[in-house]
């Protein structure tokens, strides 16, 4: 059997820990270790014991969620926001969250931060901590001990991923590396790629199409966050100046 991966779930409503426990019921590979009711027991529960994974509402009285999961950013845990305010998610992803859930969560969509968690603590296991280095067309991945050549032109769109980042080069190959996107951003070039949401930069000449709140690269659907629609109203603009 695969190792269990620890979980504890942090909120100040009682019946919200009773749903996450719940869920995390179906899934083998989760044990959850405790539910607190406030971030100071939560705190004290990493120092008592290993914790992997810490889903934790927002919204909670005396110290937020988002304050704990910064406190918490060198004991080596992702965190799993769970609230009932869309208006959360861009703090939530500034701090590296792994994945954010919307109260009411429904089983499906946890499925998918499962399947979020296992991937994460897969790489973990397998990848080597590595950085990536920008050079004049082209970017090296460290990995296995080499230095892996990748142009920009291969690049469709780079994925936040906790504290990794994942470049995509096609529908279903993938590049990970231990990054944040802050620095992928100020590295790669303006004229070839754009941020259109916190957890993603694209390639410009990768966009198949666009909608109203999202973009379509390859088989994949981006969101367009709402802090990020003026970058692309600039790049359409371009596009358009262009193709004049």
């Amino acid at each position: 059997m695969e190792d269990q991966i620890n979980c504890i779930c942090v909120d100040d409503e009682p019946l919200a820990l009773d749903v996450l426990e719940s869920l995390i019921q179906r899934h083998p590979r989760l044990r959850l270790s405790r539910k607190c009711s406030n971030a100071i027991e939560a705190s004290d529960c990493i120092r008592e014991q290993p914790v992997q994974v810490i889903f934790t509402d927002i919204n909670m009285p005396g110290i937020t969620g988002v304050d704990f999961a910064r406190s918490i950013r060198d004991k080596g845990c992702v965190v799993v926001f769970t609230t009932a305010y869309q208006e959360y998610a861009a703090e939530a992803f500034d701090i590296a969250a792994l994945d954010f859930l919307l109260k009411p969560i429904s089983p499906d969509r946890f499925e998918q931060t499962v399947k979020r968690i296992e991937e994460y603590f897969e790489l973990r296991k397998l990848q080597p901590k590595e950085n990536v280095e920008l050079a004049e067309g082209s970017i090296f991945v460290k990995s296995d001990g080499k230095l892996l050549k990748v142009a920009y032109n291969e690049i469709q769109f780079v994925e936040a991923f906790a504290d990794y980042v994942k470049i995509w080069i096609s529908d279903d190959k993938r590049i990970v590396t231990l990054q944040t996107m802050k620095s992928m951003e100020q590295g790669l070039p303006e004229d070839k790629f754009v941020r259109l949401h916190r957890s993603y930069i694209v390639g410009i000449d990768k966009i198949d199409a666009v909608q109203s709140t999202s973009v379509i690269v390859g088989k994949r659907e981006i969101p367009v966050g709402k802090n990020y629609r003026d970058n692309l109203s600039r790049v359409m603009q371009n596009m358009k100046r262009i193709n004049r």
